[in-house]
């Protein structure tokens, strides 16, 4: 052991603490643990610690750090009032009000324990007034509920109060205390569905983030009763039971991620055995027919959230493996059955989407070869009609899975024979199974030599409409073959516009069954590849406002036929420009080069957003974006944010867009999208705040959860113009109070602040520089500046004499306010470069009234910080500048300010008051 060592790093850990770098100061503390050979250092660390845990809001950490240094030393009594910080901070009054107790016994005098100690007295009983009266209320409820003579209205109104009562932890605890799981089990065999979704929503309560009552409640209840009520026909009930099964799964998993699990603090077993027990009943509800459309599809959305690991940082995919050995054939059979026929269980328009989904994600959520070639013999045992439906689930979801399974053996040929049959539904399969195989890049040619002509017979020669709009779609997928490039079409010229034309009419013709109108949508999402078709759907606005109605219906396999259309039509996807020169040298070379449609320019492009916002696109987003269902994948997800920030591009129609709902409906986006879309939806975000009042835009508590997605734009993979609208944003939104400024800080957004203010780029270099002018109004940011050993007080000088105006005045206004705030930094501006006056100087001379109100504002500040700065500035230029600025006709804040320097001067006797009439200031 070196004792340097150990001071070394507790030194460098105050250091860091001291300058607000919490995270910093409890590495450096930690280490220093390493090196202690003392039981009273190692208390002095601990100590520490639990300090930075309870800056960083870890109040579990800061008590348990607290209670080992008073393990060593119980006199310490700043360990102790450590510990009851973070007691009261965990709702245990009680034993914090004893530490405060002991605290202010050790130090009678002590201001802070008084006020400590009155303060938790009052929590204390104000809890336990609030536990009487809950009681109270529980019971009430409870005997209305059990009394059979009460009236249905009464019951069902009592059953409501205890939905509301079960929200709070207080009420939650008092039912789940007078065997009030009992209870609600009875309310679930009721008849009044009204009644049963109280009951489900009143679970809900209790089991939210508690992980000892979900357990219990799991047992007593049993999978089944549950599974049997999210099965049962009622939509409502089976969403609401739905919901409550995901607040057991999260109240569970996240229990098994912390050392102490549930709110009592209780150390608990291993909840593993009830999360096996919900999964194997979940799996077993897939064939079952005695379990509803709805209820089946919401055991589908349980295992797609609830069974694929949430990082591929986590080794563990055992759950995964799980559910392919014992459902994967169960999955199957659910995506194999054609609704059509009378056998197999019961689907919904979703169904089959959903699967795709579930089976996309467990084929993704394996690690190996050997993983993945067990679950493509498992696909390969399945065979002809339901194997020819399942192929075309797995087209949709694991790709290549699906594609392995349809070069099988006599597999093609199967199908193809099978779009010849008579009997409608398999025809229907068959057709189905051959469109999807058409959307694989590598399948097209295929389809193209071999199904093309089947295809068109099918079109033009079958009297049932919804086998010809299927065969259209198909059709649709193979013209749309070569995607946005304008010379490779597939079809003659004009028939992907007849093909979009017939789209759009079945599109609008109510008479079909949606999901026939949602195959419109479907060969839509390709043809709008082409620029003249994009043209033609919006100026339909018949067509636009059913595929929006659509949208917003509960057939959910709509939504990403919809999401890539509006995609396409405002040509917000990704466009690799290629190189000028590597184009001339294919061209030299004779080697194809893809063209750009002449719509597609700007212009068109603008027009067309335009007449999307007027026929409601916005509403049809924000429904969008607001369904439960595994249909909304995150890629449909991310084809709403990249409409969403194609439709803030112009200024004039941000207003429009946050009127309509789109501002709240980015929010979701951010975290629940694929890496791009989350960063197409922030830089949406950011666009809003920067011309929007982000108070209007984000009302409430909203406007918080708008800084980390702001935050997270500000990283090298972020383009620069992305980083400068961050900044931008986060400037408007550190303007506002100093809760956003401190919710900026916790994300971790000053350093990256900071880093751009180095950048080449000017504008972004400006930007930063603003965002920190606004965010050293918060205490914590000065505390930065005040620290020594660093030069952010020497860049916002150097950078209030650069030529950039816009900078200029970010950094003179950033100096005027830290001057201002921190007094003492007033000293160390001399210091920092021996060009500092001709810089203040240079301020007080612009032609810029910003630029020269700043420069007299920090003189001003320097001389009221210390006489000897006033004497060099008075020595200096700056005299006659003040004295021609203070003379201003116009009583402006420069002349009034020059005025104060002036005073200031005289003040300390540095110049004589002039006398009246004289011509200036001497000396």
């Amino acid at each position: 052991c070196i004792p340097g060592d150990y001071l070394m790093k507790l030194e460098e850990g105050n250091t860091l603490f001291n300058a607000g770098d919490m995270q910093g100061a409890l590495c450096f503390y930690t280490k220093a643990l390493k090196f202690s050979d003392s039981q009273a250092e190692s208390a002095v660390l601990h100590r520490n610690r639990s300090a930075c845990y309870l800056k960083l809001e870890d109040y579990t950490k800061a008590e348990a750090d607290a209670s080992k240094a008073l393990d060593v030393d119980p006199g310490d009594v700043k360990a102790r009032f450590r510990r009851a910080q973070a007691l009261q901070k965990l709702g245990r009054l009680n034993e914090a009000f004893l530490d405060a107790q002991r605290c202010a016994q050790m130090e009678p005098t002590n201001n802070t324990f008084k006020e400590m100690l009155r303060l938790l007295g009052a929590q204390s009983q104000k809890k336990s007034v609030q536990m009487s009266s809950t009681d109270a209320r529980v019971q009430q409820m409870f005997s209305l509920l059990l009394d059979p003579l009460a009236q249905p209205s009464d019951r069902q109104k009592a059953a409501q109060n205890l939905v509301v009562l079960s929200r709070e932890e207080a009420g939650a605890e008092q039912i789940f205390r007078n065997d009030g799981v009992k209870l609600i089990q009875s309310l679930l065999g009721s008849k009044q569905e009204e009644v049963v979704l109280s009951a489900l929503r009143t679970l809900v309560g209790l089991c939210t983030g508690h992980q000892s009552r979900t357990m219990a409640i799991v047992n007593e209840l049993g999978m089944e009763q549950l599974c049997g009520v999210m099965g049962s026909g009622a939509s409502a009930v089976s969403l609401a039971a739905c919901h409550l099964l995901q607040v057991m799964f999260e109240a569970l998993t996240e229990g098994m991620k912390r050392e102490i699990r549930g709110k009592d603090e209780a150390i608990l077993p291993e909840p593993s055995r009830e999360l096996r027990s919900m999964l194997r009943h979940l799996v077993e509800m897939m064939p079952a027919s005695s379990v509803s459309g709805p209820g089946r599809d919401s055991a589908i959305n349980l295992l797609v959230k609830q069974v694929p690991r949430k990082s591929q940082r986590n080794p563990d995919n055992s759950l995964t493996l799980w559910v392919i050995d014992q459902g994967l054939k169960k999955i199957l059979e659910v995506a194999g059955t054609v609704p059509e026929m009378s056998e197999g269980p019961p689907l919904t328009d979703n169904s089959h989407m959903s699967c795709s989904v579930l089976l996309s994600k467990l084929y993704d959520d394996l690690k190996s070869d050997a993983e993945r070639e067990n679950f493509n013999k498992l696909c390969e045992e399945y065979s002809k009609l339901r194997a020819i439906q399942t192929v075309s689930v797995l087209l949709q979801g694991p790709s290549d899975v699906g594609n392995r399974t349809l070069e099988m053996s006599g597999m093609m040929d199967a199908v193809i024979s099978l779009c010849a049959s008579e009997v409608v539904c398999h025809q229907q399969v068959a057709v189905e199974a051959l469109i999807h195989a058409a959307g694989k890049a590598k399948r097209a040619s295929f389809i193209t030599a071999n199904g093309v002509a089947l295809l068109k017979d099918l079109y033009k020669k079958s009297e049932n409409d919804q086998i010809r709009v299927r065969a259209l779609v198909g059709l649709c997928k193979l013209g749309s073959a070569g995607g946005t490039d304008f010379s490779m079409k597939q079809f003659a010229e004009g028939s992907t516009l007849k093909l979009a034309k017939q789209c759009r009419k079945w599109l609008c013709n109510e008479s079909l069954p949606p999901t026939s109108r949602r195959w419109a949508i479907e060969g839509l999402a390709y043809l709008t590849f082409d620029a003249d078709v994009k043209e033609d759907l919006v100026e339909d606005r018949n067509a636009l406002q059913a595929m929006f109605q659509l949208a917003k219906s509960e057939d959910k396999t709509v939504l990403f036929a919809v999401g890539s259309t509006l995609v396409n039509c405002t040509n917000s996807y990704d466009v690799d420009k290629p190189d000028p020169q590597m184009v001339e040298l294919a061209k030299y070379a004779k080697q194809h080069v893809p063209e750009e449609h002449p719509k597609d320019a700007h212009s068109f492009v603008e027009k067309r957003l335009m007449k999307l916002l007027e026929a409601g696109v916005v509403s049809a987003l924000v429904c969008m974006g607001k369904q439960e269902s595994p249909a909304l994948t995150e890629t449909c997800r991310e084809c709403i944010a990249r409409v969403f920030l194609a439709l803030v591009e112009r200024q004039e129609d941000r207003g429009t867009v946050v009127a309509q709902g789109g501002g709240k409906a980015l929010l979701p986006l951010v975290s629940e999208s694929t890496d791009v879309g989350k960063t197409k939806a922030a830089q949406a975000l950011a666009k809003i705040t920067i011309t929007s009042n982000p108070e209007i835009a984000f009302p409430g508590e909203r406007i918080y959860e708008v800084v980390r997605p702001l935050v997270s734009l500000l990283t090298l993979d972020c383009s620069l113009l992305q980083n400068f609208e961050s900044l931008m944003a986060l400037t408007n939104l550190a303007g506002i109070s100093e809760r956003l400024r401190q919710k900026i800080i916790k994300e971790k957004a000053v350093p990256k602040v900071e880093g751009y203010m180095f950048e080449e780029h000017e504008l972004v270099r400006a930007a930063a520089t603003e965002c920190m002018c606004n965010l050293v109004l918060s205490t914590e940011v000065q505390q930065l500046y005040v620290a020594t050993g660093n030069d952010r007080l020497k860049l916002l000088v150097l950078y209030s004499g650069e030529e950039d105006e816009r900078l200029r005045k970010a950094a003179a206004g950033t100096l005027a306010m830290l001057t201002a705030e921190q007094p003492e930094l007033c000293a160390r501006i001399p210091g920092t470069t021996s060009h500092w006056l001709e810089i203040l100087q240079a301020l007080l001379l612009s032609d810029s009234l910003e630029l020269r109100h700043r420069g007299v504002v920090v003189i001003l500040n320097l001389m009221q910080a210390e006489k000897s700065l006033a004497e060099t500035l008075m020595e200096s230029e700056a005299l006659e500048i003040l004295s021609v600025l203070a003379k201003s006709t116009e009583q402006s804040p420069i002349s009034r300010a020059a005025q104060h320097c002036l005073d200031k001067a005289i003040e300390y006797g540095i110049i004589k008051k002039p006398e009246e009439g004289g011509e200036g200031n001497e000396p």
